[in-house]
């Protein structure tokens, strides 16, 4: 990949290491900074604004260990297949592939139907899960909003390559659908996150305490993404 300079010259990082990275050059990065895009599976070297491209590659080269650890331990990607026992919104169901049924992607027990052709099946179930996501997050965003004195505007389900979520200064609240995978435990703690964030805007004490009075069993849902919240990224 390749960056443009302070003195107008371009510099190919892939070519120079001998594998890809993505590498962002921030004026508001104070230092050096390395970490795995889990959707891209590729490091990402953040670069502040005043640093050499030797400088760079000299970091890049020192965590080489590291980098080659977090690749090695991330899942290998997948499609949702017949068959298969998943956890949506906190509840384990079996995919049951029904190619004549008419119906699209429904419920039915605890098996979640998906008809039409095979190749369609992870297409249609991952759009079934986002639709799904969008209309329960949104009701348990206003619900906890409501508890702060504040509205929730509107929620977005998106493909994020790393962020769980995130809250707008207009009172909009983003997740990624993937969380929609994650115990319910861990959804109500992501919920009561974004939610804390429409009166505290930053990470102070006050937010935290807010998350905690949204969400007594915050610090069980927080431990859990941060361990775990890698392995959702098996579903493309």
């Amino acid at each position: 990949m390749k960056i443009t300079l302070l003195t107008g010259r371009t510099f190919n990082y892939a070519e120079a290491l001998g594998y890809d990275i993505k590498v962002v050059k921030s004026p508001r990065a104070s230092k050096l900074i390395l970490k795995i895009d889990n959707k891209e599976r590729i490091p990402v070297l953040t670069i502040p604004r005043y640093c050499s491209s030797k400088r760079a590659l000299e970091f890049v080269r020192s965590n080489q260990g590291w980098i080659d650890s977090c690749l090695e331990k991330l899942p290998q990607i997948r499609k949702f297949q017949n068959g298969e026992q998943i956890s949506l919104f906190g509840k384990t169901y079996t995919i049951r592939h029904m190619p004549k049924a008419r119906a699209g992607v429904f419920f039915d027990g605890d098996s979640v139907c998906v008809s039409g052709g095979k190749e369609f099946l992870h297409r249609r179930l991952r759009d079934f899960i986002k639709e799904q996501a969008q209309k329960k997050f949104y009701q348990a965003s206003q619900r906890l909003a409501a508890k702060i004195g504040c509205r929730v505007n509107d929620v977005c389900i998106k493909d994020t390559k790393s962020r769980w979520g995130s809250c707008s200064n207009r009172n909009n609240i983003n997740y990624n659908w993937r969380i929609s995978l994650a115990p319910d435990y861990v959804i109500r703690y992501l919920i009561a996150h974004e939610v804390a964030h429409l009166r505290h805007p930053d990470h102070s004490e006050e937010f935290w305490n807010c998350v905690a009075f949204l969400n007594p069993r915050c610090e069980k849902g927080r431990a859990w993404l941060k361990e775990h919240g890698k392995e959702l990224y098996i579903y493309e």
